[in-house]
This record gives C-alpha cells, sequence and structure tokens, in this order.
C-alpha cells in the first residue's frame, strides 16, 4: 500500500487518549472560544481523520498566500488549496492572545459543542483584496454565485492559524454511522481485504448507470482488487441530493448489483469547495492518505455549472511536478448510452455517432425528477430510482 502523502505514517489529529481529551475538555472551560465557520470545522474533521497528513492544522496568511499563487505551502509542500480557520473580525484578539489556545466549536450541532482546541500561532487579517485573489486562483472566478467563492468570502477576515487536537467528528458519526470513516479505519480495512490495487471514486451526487459503469470500467482496465466508493457527506450547495439519500441510493446500487467484496461505500466528512481542478488535486492527496492507488477523474470533476472545461481537472494533473503524488488518476471520458452497443459506453471506446447516444448526467437526473417524471432505465438503475423519486415526492 502507499504510503500517506507527504509522510512515512497517517497523521491524524484526533485525540484517543482519554487522560488527553479530559484535559483538553476541562481547559475548554477556561479559554476563549468561538463558533467556527462550517468550512473550518469540515477542515477539523479531515485534519483529525488523517485525511489531511501530514498537516497539523490551520494555515497562516502567507502559506494562504503561496497555496493561492504556488500550489504550496512556504515550506514548499505541495498543497493545492487552503486549510484555514477564518471568522468574522473578533473582540477577542487580545484575549485570544493573551491564553494562547482557544475552544473551536462547532456550529452544526445543537449547543455548540467543542470540536477541537487550537494552539493560536497568530491571529491575521485577510484584507477582500486578498480573499478575491485567493478566490481567483483556487477557484478560477471571484464570482459570488460560485457557491465555492461565495462561502470562502462570507467566512471573515480574521485568519486564526496554529497546529489543532481534534475532539470530534462533529455530526458524521452519528448521523453516518455506517458510512462515515475516517482515512485510518480506510487503510485498515483495505489491509483486512487483503487488497493492493484500489480505485477511489468521488461522488457528492447519487450513482446514477454512468458513475456505476465508470466504475466497473477503471477496475478491469487497472486490475483492481476493489473499488472504494467515497462519498462526501459534508454541505452542499442548495438543490443538490441531501447525503441520507445519496447514501441510501448508491448502498442499494452496490447491494444489488456489484459482486460481494469489491466494492466498499464510505464517505467522508467535508463541505464541498466546488473548486475544480484543485480540487480533483486535493481529492487525490487525501485518496492517496485513505490507502488507495488510483483516482477517477471524469468530466467536470468537482465542478459547477460552467466555470471549468469539461476535462480540466485531468489536465491540471499534468502540471504538477512528476513524482509529487504516488496514486494515479484513471481518466474518464464522457460517459453515454449507446443504444447500438445496448450499454453504456465512453465516448472515446465507442465505435459509433452522436445521433447513437443518450447523454447521461447527474443534472439532467434532477431535472427529470424534479418535474415528477421516472427516470429512464438508461440514466438509472429502478430500485435507485425509487429512492430518489420518493425524496422528490417530499419536496
Amino acid at each position: 500500500m502507499f504510503k500517506p502523502y507527504g509522510s512515512e505514517v497517517l497523521k491524524p489529529l484526533h485525540v484517543n487518549n482519554q487522560a488527553r481529551r479530559k484535559s483538553l475538555l476541562d481547559q475548554s472551560e477556561k479559554i476563549p472560544s468561538i463558533i467556527i465557520s462550517s468550512a473550518a470545522a469540515a477542515n477539523a474533521v479531515m485534519l483529525g481523520g488523517g485525511y489531511f497528513t501530514p498537516l497539523k492544522g490551520y494555515m497562516d496568511l502567507a502559506d494562504v498566500l503561496s497555496v493561492a499563487e504556488k500550489m504550496s505551502l512556504t515550506s514548499g509542500l505541495f498543497w493545492p488549496t487552503p486549510v484555514v480557520n477564518m471568522v468574522p473580525d473578533t473582540s477577542l484578539t487580545e484575549e485570544i492572545n493573551s491564553a494562547g489556545k482557544i475552544a473551536l466549536r462547532d456550529p452544526n450541532v445543537e449547543d455548540n459543542p467543542v470540536i477541537a482546541i487550537q494552539t493560536v500561532d497568530k491571529i491575521e487579517t485577510i484584507i477582500d483584496q486578498q480573499i478575491s485573489e485567493v478566490a481567483a486562483q483556487v477557484y478560477g472566478t471571484t464570482d459570488i454565485n460560485h457557491p465555492g467563492v461565495a462561502a470562502f468570502s462570507a467566512a471573515g477576515n480574521s485568519l486564526i492559524s496554529g497546529d489543532i487536537e481534534v475532539l470530534n467528528y462533529s455530526y458524521f458519526e452519528t448521523e453516518f454511522p455506517d458510512t462515515f470513516k475516517t482515512a485510518v479505519e480506510i487503510r485498515n480495512e483495505i489491509e483486512q481485504r487483503n487488497w493492493e490495487t484500489v480505485v477511489a471514486f468521488q461522488t457528492r451526487n447519487p450513482m446514477h448507470r454512468a458513475h456505476e459503469e465508470l466504475c466497473r470500467m477503471a477496475q478491469k482496465e487497472l486490475d483492481a482488487d476493489g473499488i472504494l466508493v467515497h462519498m462526501l457527506l459534508g454541505k452542499l450547495k442548495q438543490g443538490d441530493i441531501p447525503a441520507d439519500i445519496r447514501n441510501a441510493s448508491i448502498r442499494k446500487m452496490v447491494e444489488l448489483y456489484f459482486p460481494e467484496n469489491t466494492v466498499m461505500v464510505t464517505g467522508y466528512g467535508f463541505d464541498m469547495l466546488y473548486a475544480g481542478p484543485r480540487e480533483a488535486l486535493l481529492h487525490a492527496i487525501f485518496r492517496q492518505n485513505a490507502g488507495c492507488s488510483h483516482l477517477i477523474v471524469g468530466r467536470d470533476h468537482a465542478g459547477v455549472e460552467d466555470y471549468y472545461g469539461a476535462f480540466d481537472s485531468q489536465t491540471i494533473f499534468d502540471s504538477i511536478p512528476e513524482g509529487t503524488l504516488q496514486i494515479e488518476i484513471f481518466r474518464g471520458d464522457h460517459t453515454v448510452w449507446c443504444f447500438k452497443c445496448g450499454k453504456v459506453v465512453m465516448m472515446r471506446d465507442c465505435p459509433h455517432e452522436k445521433e447513437d447516444y443518450l447523454l447521461l448526467s447527474g443534472t439532467r437526473v434532477r431535472e427529470i425528477l424534479s418535474e415528477g417524471k421516472e427516470l429512464p432505465p438508461e440514466f438509472s438503475r429502478p430500485e435507485v430510482a425509487k429512492i430518489l423519486s420518493e425524496y422528490y415526492q417530499t419536496l
């Protein structure tokens, strides 16, 4: 199995030692505390679970600007997106600096329990111009209608950097007990299954027929031992299908249409960035940390609307220094239902013409469902379509 990214071993920041946990919880009652953004809480979950190995906490302003411009920290470590704790201008600056630590409270759980304790290295102001510059470089746009830009721009102008110790995994453990897994847990399960070649599939949507077949194609071409279906469980843009519905539909598809012990259905606690190419690189890093050998990168991976080219998330891998990542990508083409072939195909592998194709997309699936219509069998397995249709009837 590949080594974790930038490290000989995984570096999860979740505190398992009970004495240390008790000490930190006692500290949390005596030091300043602040309710952080959903994005910062999700970063804590990813750091806690080892997904963001080898990072030790939140970046400072110099690292944020360096990551945006050069895709590397000031230390030279390759990293494609900022990992930050940005908050509105705080009146607690003097108090926080005096204490040296701050309790970070979860915005997504009732009563805002402490999710992590942060050692405060710096509290810096990131001005609006810098926020705009970082957005332009990371998201490829400053358009406030872009959901990632909107979330980043609204987080606040105070940047609190420093190492963290994570106390819990927010709502992900309780709401998705059978699906949420840390990078540590996934690595351990891959070892238990004796898998060596493992292909990861990233999704924030229910898996329609094209996704299903893309996984099969990758597994066959790579002779992979197994597939990691790794779904995002965090916050999405308005209109996307909720995580519990996605979870149910994906599990039903795997149960009925994949051989036993060939697919792991898991999820991770992160808020979608919709950063297209930059987010594809981040996806590769934390799938390497989870023990995967390959990541499927298909059309418009991690994109939204028409902000990115169809295959920008593939070509960006050609621009990073060779040997940066051990994980490799499997490049998916446009997937379509070919009436002459009678199955889902990648257009590059099919000899037929455009008039023989039915284009498949998650967007079109959502449109059909929102109109109260039935999904055609070329789009979705009937058992999956039933779950999705029942959800849309409740809206």
